[in-house]
């Protein structure tokens, strides 16, 4: 009788481990079938078409490392801001800033030979003189997004959205501008193409050829062309009488240049939460951002979110499908002096 117990026993508790390894096993590899559903999901999404399968293969790989990061964070729901799984789930952030980011800071000498280019404080402007609140898509100055795609050329783009806002509101006009003259043309000072540049030398440049034409003329492409002399002409360009420099590290006095108009910036926007920022308001902590700019971007305004917190609006040029349509809001009058990640440590913009 007793052993007839003792066999019954053994029996149910190696049932019950099958079953439970069983069970295990089987959520591990319907995991990993999730994620892998999820990776040819997010490839017909996105039209990516690999060359081999050992590409497929490493790319599903950085993918799975990109979607874990995005989940976890996530689920944690400890921030303003919310990450997504988008175009770019395929890159490391290595190869994601080396493609999408480009500013480059001025070099000594570029600074030494800048002494003579006006800081701007906007001291003279009375608090009551400055708008609480201030979007410039909704003066109608500010042009649809775009998309610089695999060209490093952020700085052309912060320069011509600068550009487009400033052109509205002198003229009532909104013309969409080329940033492949600039990618082509702007070969001066530090701008070089895809390879990156310097908001502040692209003004340079557009002030000493006259002008900048526009898109329609002169589309973009997303590579590096030979400049078309022709455009020398240029029936349609804009002009401006040169840039102003926005007072370094004072969120205020950027504050005071983004009421008047739309202002090139330089960012940090290096890491892997920003590469997949889908919403929200950004705060740029430590481990959000730091302040190696990097990135050449356009603030187009400013607001307060309905629980109080303060935010710039800022235009990027990574497509639709990246952020709140384009655009991330972030942290306005953060502690630190240089603003959330870098935002009020080199603004820029265009005079007429």
């Amino acid at each position: 009788m007793a052993s007839t117990k003792l066999f019954v026993s053994l029996a149910l508790l190696f049932i019950f481990v099958v079953c439970n390894f069983s069970h295990g096993t089987a959520r591990h590899v319907g995991h990993k079938e999730s994620m892998r559903q999820r990776y040819q999901l997010w490839m017909r999404r996105y039209g990516r078409v690999y060359k081999s399968p050992d590409e497929k293969k490493q790319r599903f790989q950085i993918f799975k490392s990109n979607v874990e990061f995005i989940d976890s964070f996530n689920r944690a729901g400890d921030k303003f801001y919310r990450l997504s799984v988008n175009q770019f789930a395929d890159l490391t952030n290595e190869e994601f800033k080396a493609s999408r980011n480009g500013f480059k800071l001025p070099s000594q000498r570029k600074v030494e030979n800048n002494n003579n280019i006006p800081s701007i404080s906007f001291n003279y402007l009375n608090e009551s003189e400055v708008a609480s609140r201030m979007d410039w898509r909704k003066q109608g100055a500010v042009t649809p997004i775009k998309d610089q795609d695999q060209c490093g050329c952020c700085w052309a783009f912060s320069a011509v959205a600068a550009m487009e806002g400033l052109t509205k509101i002198k003229t009532g006009k909104l013309v969409s501008l080329s940033e492949q003259e600039l990618v082509d043309c702007d070969k001066a000072g530090q701008n070089a193409g895809c390879a990156g540049g310097l908001m502040d030398d692209a003004f340079t440049f557009i002030k000493q050829i006259g002008g900048l034409t526009s898109e329609e003329s002169y589309p973009y492409k997303g590579v590096e062309g030979t400049c078309n002399s022709k455009m020398e002409s240029k029936h349609d360009s804009v002009k401006i009488e040169g840039y102003e420099d926005v007072l370094a590290n004072s969120e205020k006095s950027l504050m005071k240049a983004v009421a008047r108009q739309p202002v090139s910036v330089a960012i940090d926007a290096s890491g892997l939460r920003f590469q997949f920022y889908t919403g929200g308001i950004f705060p740029g902590e430590d481990n959000d951002c730091g302040t190696d700019l990097d990135h050449g971007v356009t603030a187009v305004g400013y607001g307060t979110s309905k629980d109080g917190v303060q935010y710039w609006i800022v235009k990027n040029s990574w497509g639709t499908k990246w952020g709140e349509k384009g655009y991330i809001r972030m942290k306005k009058g953060v502690k630190a002096k240089e603003g959330a990640c870098g935002i009020a440590m080199k603004a820029s913009y265009p005079i007429a």
